[in-house]
């Protein structure tokens, strides 16, 4: 696999509290859990494990963070792919309620999190905007907000010049605010909470990549690139998009796409009072889907889709520059600072998956691009399940594992949707 892109080119990076001492597994070591990843899930399930009173250890390849967790355009949007009505059908009139549920909350447990631990994480709840570039984009955002809305959610559509005053752009035809959303510095937030587990008395060692898992007897081995292991009654794998071979034919029950982003420098005042005045963020109905905001010091970020590979040179952004300009003509010319890239995972079925391919043995994968919030509350959920063995606990079914298809050419297939959707999909106007 080609080494991916490097985090420090980021906004984020440049921009996040120093992190905490996460010195490399030095010795061999005992643990009621093993986490094996330091994203969203891991460090939430870390913090709260330790919280249970569970003796926990968490392992990185890198540093806390590094992944898409620290790389991530920072909105926090509850809920799903799928919207409320789908999900009842698909899980039924018991199982899909709570999932709708769990997935409303997601954005409460960030901004609840940051609160609760005084965490040093720029944010701001003011909503999220989906903006309909479409007449059928109008009406699936009218459905969306009419289900949340029955279930008490503060919504709110918005017609094309109600969208364009709070969006600051002429690009879209509607929309409609979800008043859940927020936005977070995302680094800062995984280094949050990585400071809050250690607090608790979770051990978070960076550094040190997990080679191999072996279970012996009714505890697991946890080997790793330093030569030394973790001897654990449970294991939690929770890799996402940077997930290797250490589960066999856990990788190719994902497609691992990058999601480009650019931030450019400070907007001045003029400027930045025009765009997103209220201090929303936002992304669009697009299969290709664009998404924007501003950062605590008045940046425009504008994210979307890139290639498979990583990055080459700074023509591999070009495309979201050019965007920019066209969605936010005000700011065209303001010179770009950043430009950065992560891993999303997305499943077949553009769901979360649980698995359990052996007793004591827990993955979870795929966040679709929502997760910050659905991650951070599955590790929560995760954490309550491991303590207590009861899968009432658990957002979704553990399911086997079951790679896509030839994922090789699934690859190849989805570039060349990517190709396909970036010609039909409809032009910034």
């Amino acid at each position: 696999m080609t080494e991916p892109f490097p985090l420090s080119p980021s906004l984020w990076a440049a921009t996040a509290p120093p992190a905490a001492a996460t010195p490399p597994l030095g010795e061999a070591t005992r643990a009621d859990v093993c986490i094996v990843g330091g994203g969203y899930c891991g460090l939430s399930a870390a913090l709260h494990l330790a919280e249970q009173g569970a003796d926990t250890v968490l392992l990185e390849a890198r540093e806390p963070g590094w992944g898409g967790s620290g790389r991530n355009g920072g909105q926090v949007i509850p809920g799903l792919k799928y919207d409320p009505l789908e999900l009842e059908a698909k899980f039924g009139p018991e199982a899909g309620p709570q999932l709708v549920a769990f997935a409303g909350s997601t954005a409460d447990t960030v901004f609840d999190l940051i609160g609760r631990h005084a965490m040093d994480v720029p944010h701001v709840r003011n909503g999220w905007i989906q903006g309909a570039h479409t007449e059928a984009g109008l009406g699936e955002v009218a459905r969306r907000a009419e289900q949340w809305a029955a279930r008490g959610v503060a919504t709110e559509l918005l017609d094309r010049d109600g969208v364009a005053r709070k969006l600051g752009s002429h690009s879209y035809l509607g929309g409609w605010i979800d008043k859940r959303g927020g936005a977070i510095q995302p680094l800062a937030f995984a280094r949050g909470l990585a400071r809050a587990a250690l607090a608790a008395g979770a051990r978070i060692h960076g550094g040190t990549a997990v080679t191999r898992l072996e279970r012996q007897g009714d505890r697991w081995r946890v080997e790793t690139d330093r030569g030394v292991a973790v001897d654990a009654a449970q294991v939690l794998m929770a890799t996402n998009a940077y997930t290797g071979d250490v589960v066999p034919r856990l990788r190719r029950t994902v497609i691992a796409v990058n999601s480009f982003q650019v931030a450019t420098e400070p907007l001045g005042d003029n400027v930045r009072k025009t765009i997103l005045p209220e201090g929303h963020v936002s992304s669009d109905t697009r299969k290709l889907l664009l998404y924007f905001r501003l950062d605590h010091q008045g940046r425009l970020l504008m994210g979307g889709r890139g290639p498979f590979r990583e990055p080459r040179g700074a023509d591999d952004w070009a495309h979201l520059e050019r965007v920019l300009g066209k969605l936010f003509p005000q700011a065209k010319g303001t010179p770009i600072a950043y430009r950065w890239c992560g891993r999303v995972a997305v499943t077949r079925d553009y769901l979360p998956h649980l698995h359990e391919p052996a007793p004591g043995l827990l993955v979870d994968i795929g966040c679709m691009g929502r997760g910050v919030g659905l991650q951070t509350t599955m590790g929560r959920a995760l954490a309550r399940y491991l303590g207590s063995g009861n899968q009432a606990e658990l957002p979704l079914p553990v399911v086997p594992i079951t790679p896509i298809p030839a994922h090789a050419l699934n690859r190849l297939y989805v570039s060349a949707i990517v190709a396909w959707y970036r010609l039909t999909d409809g032009g910034v106007k």
